[in-house]
């Protein structure tokens, strides 16, 4: 309407002077509501045609979207194991946590058993590393015992010899096999005791050291799945719509407990959806302007940050059956990211309010590098400055919108 009352003024209203004064009809006369097109044809004519091409290059130019939300990210509340639900730390269904703040605790009978049953064979490993000392002490005295039999036996044997030398009809050769015998006997002994103290100190050095490890590490693993049943906050943020109560079984896969809003969601940044035909135009860099329905009467500068290169329409996924793009229903939009001009801009706008935003193209830098000839700045320089309606628009459409809302669709 405001871009066919602005060309209006540029060709209707200059074809009715020229009817008035120049031919001398007036209206009521010469000129009535039957007359009007034959005797305005030309102005209405160039006016419409005037219209549509204004409104093409305003809005090539200086794009506008009603698809414009401030997103903000959410984190489910939820265990990583099942479990029935045995104290509950927030108060209601809504409520402030700091990071690392208990939520809620599932029942740990299990698992602080897993913890006792680890710390007990622990103590059991520690157990027999004192007995596998012990058996070191054994071990060394039934070697020296050995010995000390061996030493003996061996002593007989060479008593035995020693006076079979200088008499053999005084010792029986068989007692002197047998005494060899007996040597031979002690020496395995020996060789037992030893391999006994071996055995000892590697079970000292080696396996129960080790058989201690893996008790430390399933004491551990119990200590850690008897952590996961305080389910804690990761971040800072607020609490909401938490309905679990004490006795409710809650499933990481089906049943979350809650949501938990980050803090600071939804504050930094508003993300728009502009159509597929202004995908050249949209830069980063570019001015902005945004009013938003939580925070009415209000038009905030804004800058472009970010555009993202592909349309989610097109997106595909694996699957069993062929792609048809008669099913993409709707064209999709070109996303476009959109933060406040000033600090503090997008103060007393409700998260995930929705709004309606402007981007406007400059081409002063290209104006003033003087690459451009007359004909073409005079062109840039108009496209600048149709960027006034659409300014005009918004702000218009600022200031209708509470109303709009509140009076006319029953919003109230």
């Amino acid at each position: 309407m405001l871009e066919l009352l602005l060309c209006s003024l540029l060709t209707i209203l200059p074809d009715y002077l020229y009817r008035r004064y120049g031919q001398g009809k007036r209206i009521g006369k010469e000129i009535t509501l039957f007359s009007a097109w034959f005797e305005l044809r030309w102005g209405i004519v160039t006016c419409l045609m005037l219209t549509v091409g204004l409104i093409t290059v305003i809005f090539y130019n200086h794009p506008s979207t009603s698809s414009a939300t401030v997103f903000f990210r959410t984190v489910p509340v939820l265990p990583e194991t099942n479990g029935r639900v045995a104290e509950i730390f927030v108060n209601g269904v809504s409520d402030e946590v700091k990071q690392g703040a208990p939520i809620f605790r599932l029942d740990n009978a299990k698992q602080e058993a897993a913890v006792e049953t680890s710390r007990r064979k622990i103590a059991e490993v520690d157990a027999q590393l004192v007995a596998a000392r012990t058996d070191v002490a054994a071990a060394e005295g039934k070697i020296q015992e050995a010995r000390s039999a061996h030493q003996q036996a061996l002593d007989e044997l060479e008593t035995k010899r020693e006076i079979y030398r200088r008499n053999p009809g005084a010792v029986a050769t068989r007692d002197i096999e047998k005494l060899q015998v007996a040597v031979e006997g002690r020496q395995g002994g020996i060789d037992a005791a030893v391999a006994a103290k071996e055995q000892a100190e590697t079970r000292i050095s080696t396996l129960l050291p080790a058989q201690k490890a893996s008790a430390e590490a399933e004491l551990a693993q119990a200590e850690v799945d008897l952590s996961k049943t305080v389910i804690r906050a990761g971040v800072s943020g607020r609490v909401e719509q938490f309905t679990l109560r004490v006795g409710d079984v809650v499933n990481p896969l089906m049943r979350p407990a809650g949501v938990l809003i980050p803090e600071g969601a939804g504050r930094g940044r508003l993300l728009a959806g502009f159509g597929q035909v202004e995908a050249q135009v949209m830069r980063p860099g570019m001015v902005a302007e945004a009013t938003c329905a939580s925070k009415p009467w209000t038009v905030i500068p804004m800058v472009v940050t970010g555009v993202q290169d592909f349309i989610a329409a097109g997106q595909v996924r694996s699957g069993e059956q062929l792609l048809d793009p008669q099913q993409v229903v709707r064209p999709g939009t070109i996303l476009v990211y959109l933060e406040p001009l000033y600090e503090g801009g997008l103060d007393g706008v409700t998260p995930g309010s929705s709004c309606i935003a402007n981007a406007y193209t400059s081409n002063h830098d290209l104006i003033a590098s003087g690459n451009v000839g007359a004909i073409r700045g005079f062109a840039l320089h108009a496209v600048d400055a149709v960027g006034l309606v659409h300014a005009l628009i918004l702000r218009i459409q600022a200031l209708v919108y509470p109303i709009q809302t509140l009076v006319f669709s029953g919003g109230h």
